[in-house]
């Protein structure tokens, strides 16, 4: 079977950042099947990027598992490469990106610095790390070379972790925090089946939804099919986080959120 390589970044398709990796990785590792899992992190979001790549992750092949997100490029922060206790690989800036995604499979098992110039191109550009660093990294790793050929190791709690924004759970009321908004304007949650049950929210409890200031009635349902047009529901999405949608329309708009905003739910509506 060919290795495999997957692929997230903030970059975009408008301009040459992907293209251009993908080609380094070819040139390296001419086998190497690349999976692009998105180029469409908000440009500098690292919690974005850190929660798509542990949320996608169970679902595609062992591997090499590339990510950039990295707004801190050209600054103090190391580049990484990663092995979890399943035997993963990650490489990416030590800012928080990763470690989510490597907790899902048992945890850091071992860490290394990406300086060995060797397995880079020189001279490294002090802006594309994604290009000159992390891209021949990946694919080096990709071919089999051993993680520890490509830098010192790092103490794993010495890397940069993100604070996870956690719910405050009340009686009836819940403090939450959009984690990511899709192109359909549903907005994920940080709460999942567990915490509304905590507070007795079934499918059809009406609840009251508080954003920027402005109130909103949902109704909590399983899919979209259980609302007519327009109406704004709680729903367990496809990757188990309670998300908030607009049954044809987007929620991000009517609620006018964004990733890190506060919604409040009030769960005793009459």
């Amino acid at each position: 079977m060919p290795p495999f390589v997957t692929f997230l970044t903030d970059f975009g398709l408008q301009d040459d950042f992907v293209g251009t990796c993908h080609g380094v990785m070819k040139r390296v590792a001419p086998d190497v099947q690349i999976i692009d899992i998105t180029h469409g992190i908000r440009p500098g979001h690292v919690l974005q990027g850190a929660l798509v790549l542990a949320n996608t992750l169970p679902y595609m092949p062992a591997g090499v598992h590339l990510a950039v997100v990295d707004p801190g490029v050209g600054g103090s922060r190391r580049p990484l490469a990663l092995r979890d206790a399943e035997g993963r690989l990650y490489v990416g800036p030590d800012n928080g990106l990763l470690l989510p995604a490597v907790d899902r499979f048992g945890g850091v098992a071992a860490a290394h610095e990406l300086a060995n110039p060797e397995y880079s191109l020189q001279p490294v550009s002090r802006t594309f790390h994604g290009r000159d660093l992390f891209s021949p990294a990946a694919a080096h790793l990709a071919t089999g070379l051993p993680i520890e050929e490509l830098g010192p190791p790092i103490d794993p709690e010495e890397l940069v972790r993100l604070d996870l924004p956690e719910p405050e759970i009340g009686q009836a009321r819940i403090r939450a925090t959009a984690l990511a908004v899709d192109r359909f304007g549903n907005v994920a949650l940080n709460l999942t089946r567990e915490h509304l049950d905590r507070v007795g929210v079934v499918p059809g409890t009406r609840v009251e939804i508080a954003s920027r200031g402005d109130r909103y009635y949902a109704v909590a349902a399983r899919t979209f099919g259980d609302a007519a047009r327009g109406d704004l529901i709680l729903y367990e999405d496809s990757y188990r986080n309670v998300a908030v949608a607009v049954s044809r329309g987007s929620a991000a708009e009517l609620l006018r959120i964004h990733e890190g905003a506060e919604v409040l739910i009030q769960v005793d509506v009459p």
